[in-house]
């Protein structure tokens, strides 16, 4: 999954293709031992990313009883997610077998393949062995390949390990299998790092929380994580040449955060960081703490009874940070401090500038090496007094060090329940770097929700044999669910459903509002259409859903009715209506823009609640004006739950595979064509409500030129045409919004209506972002009361002042109190703004300020 900046959303659009020239800039490190070995091959073959590998049948680097004392074999069977080379073949070994590497001296990565598979007659799952180095060292003990695999939908991984190659000037790989048992490797590559990018001396210390630690050159690591913070996974072709793949942090990330994007902007690599510290990517994204966080922290599990380096990546490159002591933020681990007050401008002299900082850490045995969460916080340093409460983190590496011993063995991973449809094979904790945040026990899940559908199937077919109970006690629902409501209370509170208190209309029946408590309490009651099967199943699943959720901005379900087949739900009464009911077609005065924007937050919110609140994610899959309704305080409530559905479980679950239902003119295209469900498609759904809000107009107008007729169609028409300025939004906006927030909520919708699911952000970024539109909004106003926010007639468009990511004062304070700190940075990021801004189609008006246009009059169906 893609995760991006979401106050930058349009923007990093246009920089992920700029900076893949700026990586063109920075030249590779030349490795001087390279050696990829496709064990098992007789041939030499390229993968895919157009690597040559070698084939170790009489291979220079086996021993020539190689023919005697191991096999070369193919997969009986290839997954999806796994590719040819070098996972498609093995070398399975029945005794002691050693691979001889003569290299250079100097430090060497080793990565070793492994594909859990069936080879011939091999089953790896009895496959238990042994791997050392130079008879030193212990990289694996009882190492079980299948135990240790991912997860059954993609089950190949690789384990990465670092070694400082002595006098000897070779690399003996020995693999020996435990009694009755075998051993088996897919791929080994070797390459050559750096001098003294990871080994720095056996005289340089290392931080280790309250003393120094000593690296010695003799220790053999092991790579547990590379990860690129805040960005997306970078492929080992694209790193400076020693082919490190770096993965994307959001599996591990916790609690409230922010992104900063890739920007275009060139790396000032050093002496201290040389070009292959790390890839220009990993330096031009980070995470900086989001203005309701108070730290950043991530949580990554370790083997116990280790000591771990650290490597944490920094680079300033936000505009508003130009100056030591404006972000100092302390590192800890495990709650020890490592480092009380990083400075990045300080350690690095200026901007641009790269810088990484290493730590040791020592995580205590649990009897067993087995599994650890090593938690890594960083929160500001407010001793120092810095100009801003924040923290800042661009990469990350963790390696485990051997032990006294010189072994790095681990205990295997426990077996996990079978997963009932991986054919037997469990979905393992993840080992390597890439799509695991907790432990999830498969089979707990699915019993859980196996009990909630048994518990719907019961209630169904109950309705469907017609019960005719007249009494409180007569519901086939439990009543522990919500209260039941008698019949007679139904149509006391509704003048025995007189149309006169009819305060909507659909599909599913009539919304009457009612009063309850003899009267002191306004209700909304929805009647369903007791004739429609639909309407019993939306009804279940209505009353199954809300009744165990409790959210500010979701509408509280009070209570339902079932007697003589009336179906009947009450809800909390919502004052103000739908959202729609205050945009067009109504004679209800129009919002302003800042409540508009407020009740656009609240909605976020109420379904960032259901993606990710809920032990079981909730897809709404029914998103549009007219399902978020606003109480008497205009506080926005998302509602009607009778076609949500109960999200994947994760693993190999990443979607629900369902016949497409919503509404026209919201619907994810990408749920349509592939009948497959995700949170995402509630994101799409969203971003068209964004735009409707925007412009006042409903989501189809046929009556419209064919171009415009859908409106989230016709916003990403404009987009990809770089004609954005023809969106016509509401006039009765026209001088209240302000530039700096139209572009940000711009891009937060267009991004939402991305066609791939993947590549739209989740409810958490979208809130973020919309709340940094607020922000923006307010302090246009505030900074000076003068300024033309006109964006008609004047003003000054967002191309002129570059936006960058919001920082708290210390202390709690606004973002800043002067208008140029806040929303100016360097000549060289004002130009780059101006020609690659969100409005930049626009931005020769002659007015000098963008030219968006209003529609004269609202749109009518």
């Amino acid at each position: 999954m893609l995760y991006f900046a979401p106050c930058f959303f349009f923007l990093l659009q246009i920089f992920t293709t700029t900076t893949t020239t700026t990586t063109a800039r920075t030249p590779p490190y030349r490795a001087t031992d390279y050696i990829l070995l496709n064990c098992g091959s007789s041939t030499n073959s390229t993968d895919h990313s157009n690597r040559s590998w070698e084939g170790d049948e009489r291979s220079k680097y086996a021993p020539s009883t190689a023919s005697t004392s191991s096999s070369a074999l193919q997969a009986s069977s290839q997954h999806s997610s796994v590719n040819t080379v070098p996972y498609m073949t093995a070398r399975v070994f029945n005794s002691r077998f050693t691979y001889t590497f003569p290299v250079l001296m100097g430090p060497k990565f080793i990565r070793l393949y492994f594909y859990p598979n069936t080879y011939s007659n091999y089953n790896t799952t009895q496959s238990f062995f042994s791997v050392s180095v130079n008879n030193n060292f212990t990289l694996l003990n009882n190492f079980s390949a299948d135990l240790n695999s991912p997860s059954a939908s993609n089950p190949s991984f690789m384990k990465e390990y670092l070694i400082n190659v002595g006098e000897n000037q070779r690399i003996d790989l020995t693999f020996s299998p435990n009694q009755n048992s075998f051993a088996f490797i897919n791929g080994i590559e070797i390459v050559s790092v750096p001098d003294k990018l990871y080994f720095k001396g056996n005289g340089v210390p290392i931080k280790f929380i309250d003393q120094l630690y000593y690296l010695q050159d003799n220790t053999v690591l092991e790579n547990l994580y590379r990860i690129n913070v805040g960005g997306t996974n970078i492929e080992i072709q694209d790193d400076s040449g020693m082919f490190r793949a770096w993965y994307q942090d959001d599996d591990y990330i916790f609690g409230d955060y922010g992104f900063y994007p890739h920007l275009d902007v060139q790396i000032h690599y050093t002496r201290q960081t040389p070009p292959y510290s790390a890839p220009e990517k990993v330096y031009t994204t980070s995470r900086t703490m989001a203005n309701t966080s108070k730290s950043l922290e991530w949580h990554f599990p370790v083997d116990s009874g280790f000591y771990y380096l650290h490597r944490f990546h920094f680079c300033e490159i936000q505009l508003e940070i130009t100056k030591s002591n404006q972000r100092v933020f302390t590192i800890t681990i495990d709650n020890q401090t490592v480092d009380a007050e990083v400075d990045v401008i300080f350690l690095t002299g200026g901007t641009k500038i790269p810088i990484y900082e290493d730590y040791i850490t020592w995580v205590p045995d649990d009897g067993r090496h087995g599994k650890k969460d090593l938690c890594l916080s960083l929160f500001p340093a407010r001793e120092s007094h810095p100009l801003y409460d924040n923290a800042l983190l661009n990469g990350l590496e963790i390696f485990k060090l051997s032990d006294p011993s010189g072994s790095l063995a681990a205990a295997n991973p426990e077996p996990l329940p079978d997963d009932g449809e991986s054919g037997g094979m469990a979905i393992r904790p993840v080992n390597e770097k890439r799509s695991r945040k907790h432990l999830v026990i498969i089979g707990s899940v699915i019993g859980v929700i196996a009990l909630i559908i048994a518990a719907i199937i019961i209630s169904f077919l109950s309705f469907r044999s017609g019960t005719t109970r007249t009494s409180g006690s007569g519901s086939s629902l439990p009543s522990n669910l919500c209260k039941h409501f008698l019949l007679d209370e139904m149509k006391s509170a509704t003048d025995n459903f007189n149309d006169n208190f009819v305060i909507g209309k659909g599909g599913f029946g009539n919304v009457y509002k009612g009063y309850i408590n003899n009267g002191a309490t306004a209700v909304a009651i929805k009647r369903l259409n007791s004739s429609s099967n639909q309407g019993v199943h939306e009804f279940l699943t209505e009353i199954n859903m809300l009744s165990k959720l409790r959210h500010l901005h979701l509408v509280s379900l009070l209570g339902y009715c079932h007697e003589n087949g009336e179906m009947i739900l009450v809800y909390e009464y919502m004052a103000h209506g739908t959202l729609q009911e205050h945009l067009y077609n109504s004679e209800n005065s129009l919002l302003p823009w800042k409540q508009r924007l407020q009740i656009c937050i609240g909605a976020a919110k109420g379904l960032h609640y259901l993606h990710t609140s809920s032990k079981h994610t909730i897809i709404h899959r029914d998103v549009k004006s007219t399902n978020i309704l606003l109480d008497e305080r205009w506080v926005a409530k998302v509602s009607d739950f009778g076609l949500s559905r109960v999200g994947p479980t994760g693993g190999l679950h990443t979607h629900v595979s369902t016949l497409v239902k919503g509404s026209f003119g919201y619907l994810d295209p990408e749920y349509y064509r592939r009948q497959q469900l995700t949170v995402k498609s509630d994101v799409f759904s969203f971003g068209v409500v964004l735009f409707e809000v925007l412009c006042a107009r409903p989501p189809i107008i046929l009556s419209l030129p064919k171009e415009e007729v859908n409106l989230a169609e016709w916003a990403k028409h404009c987009l990809k045409k770089g004609t954005l300025e023809q969106i016509i939004i509401d006039p009765s906006l026209k001088d209240e919004i302000a530039p700096e927030c139209l572009s940000i909520y711009i891009e937060t919708a267009l991004m939402c209506l991305r066609d791939r699911g993947t590549e739209r952000p989740a409810m958490s970024d979208v809130v973020w972002s919309l709340e940094f539109a607020m922000q923006l909004q307010e302090a246009a106003k505030k900074i000076d009361g003068d300024v033309a926010m006109d964006i008609v007639g004047g003003g000054f468009s967002p191309l002129e002042k570059p936006i960058s990511f919001p920082l708290l004062w210390n202390g709690g304070g606004p973002n800043s109190t002067d208008h140029e700190e806040m929303f100016s940075g360097s000549s060289e990021a004002a130009s780059r703004s101006k020609c690659s801004g969100f409005l930049s189609s626009s931005a020769s008006s002659s007015s000098g300020g963008a030219r968006i246009f209003f529609h004269r009059g609202h749109y009518k169906t």
